[in-house]
């Protein structure tokens, strides 16, 4: 069954706080939930439908269906992709929607890894073991990091493509140029390809304005059926593609760390879609380092594989200068990354987008049609994807 035009986004909301101490995740998920609600004009006990991933504690959709008093709710969907999971539930969402499970599907995402000293940096200390996907104890005992494996499909790209760390920085420097006009955004400075690449090395070839800020907060969508959305006094984002894909090295016999499952959830969606690269207006590209949005714009067909880094250079991200606008909130380069799920404000800013609801300095004129994509777990090793196209109507 297809999706198109099945379903529509018609709340949206991003939390305010990047620094939240004296607030719980629980409270931060209904806070967005609120948030979401009143932007579509909608009530708790309109919700039927609610989705969520791993950052949501307890019992997951359980316990925040019952902490958040949603009394209606007949479907969950707790699917777990790690970055990617907020952009894959837009699909289920709308898939739930076509299918008539529900009617107004919640999306609610947040975290502290803040104030839970959570980074990408983890891992166990030399020597010891730790629990972790099936690789940890292999590899957990060396002091391994998420840093390190970006850092190696970086270091590849660059020796299979050329790519350089000057092209990468021009990411970092596209979403601080937007980050400038976000109140909320957590590094408000406009910094230049030199400031990036000399930066202090983090894991080699990536330094330390390569990498994503860590901070507090999260995000919320409500996604109803067409019959819910013509009620609605709101501007209507209708769903018209989506697609999901996971990648593994299947114990190293298919290893290839220069692409991203992006090469198969890409396809499906502009087909469904019947869209394609060079029909997008907008795109929100998951940003947990410089190399992960390079490799994805690769790998969803903005350009060809290994042309990435001519592609990103020169401001081509940057709105109003560049031929792709990307992630014009700041992304989780500058703006705000809530634990590693934060792929739910990649769809926000692309309803902001759609709505003509962006800051005016980042605004894409007339953008009716714009991308959302989102890659979790690790760059090129064992990840997951998922993508969804939205049309203004």
């Amino acid at each position: 069954m297809s999706i198109k035009g099945k379903a529509y986004i018609m709340g949206a909301y991003e939390h305010p706080l990047r620094d939240a101490p004296n607030k719980s995740t629980p409270q931060l998920h209904a806070e967005c939930a609120k948030g979401a609600l009143e932007d579509a004009g909608l009530t708790k006990d309109d919700i039927d439908g609610y989705f969520c991933a791993g950052d949501a504690p307890g019992f997951g959709a359980l316990s925040m269906v019952d902490y958040m008093g949603l009394r209606n709710v007949r479907h969950t969907d707790s699917t777990e992709t790690g970055g990617s999971s907020y952009i894959v539930h837009v699909g289920h969402a709308a898939q739930a929607i076509a299918e008539g499970k529900c009617k107004v599907a919640l999306i609610t995402l947040a975290g502290r890894p803040r104030q839970n000293k959570f980074g990408f940096g983890g891992g166990a200390k030399p020597g010891q073991l730790s629990d972790g996907p099936p690789e940890a104890g292999f590899e957990n005992i060396y002091g391994g990091s998420t840093h390190n494996t970006y850092g190696m499909c970086a270091m590849r790209h660059m020796y299979e493509y050329g790519t350089t760390s000057e092209q990468l920085a021009w990411i970092k420097v596209a979403a601080s140029h937007h980050a400038q006009w976000n109140e909320n955004a957590f590094l408000k400075d406009v910094v230049t390809v030199e400031q990036v690449v000399n930066s202090r090395l983090i894991a080699d070839p990536l330094h330390l304005l390569d990498c994503c800020v860590v901070t507090d907060g999260g995000g919320a969508l409500i996604v109803t059926s067409p019959e819910i959305a013509k009620s609605l006094n709101r501007p209507k984002v209708k769903v018209i593609g989506a697609g999901e894909s996971p990648k593994g090295p299947q114990g190293g016999r298919s290893l290839d760390l220069t692409h991203s499952a992006a090469v198969w959830s890409g396809p499906p969606a502009f087909a469904e879609a019947g869209v394609t690269p060079a029909d997008i207006k907008y795109a929100s590209i998951y940003d947990s380092f410089t190399i992960t949005v390079l490799m994805q714009l690769e790998d969803l067909g903005f350009c060809e594989k290994g042309q990435g880094g001519k592609f990103v250079a020169d401001g081509n991200l940057i709105s109003g200068v560049g031929k792709l606008p990307f992630n014009t909130d700041g992304g989780g380069l500058c703006n705000n990354h809530p634990t590693n799920r934060g792929g739910i404000t990649k769809v926000i800013e692309a309803v902001r987008q759609l709505r003509g609801e962006a800051h005016p300095k980042v605004q894409v004129p007339n953008c009716d049609l714009a991308i959302a994509h989102g890659t979790g777990g690790s760059l090129g090793v064992r990840h997951g994807a998922g993508t969804v196209i939205l049309e203004r109507e």
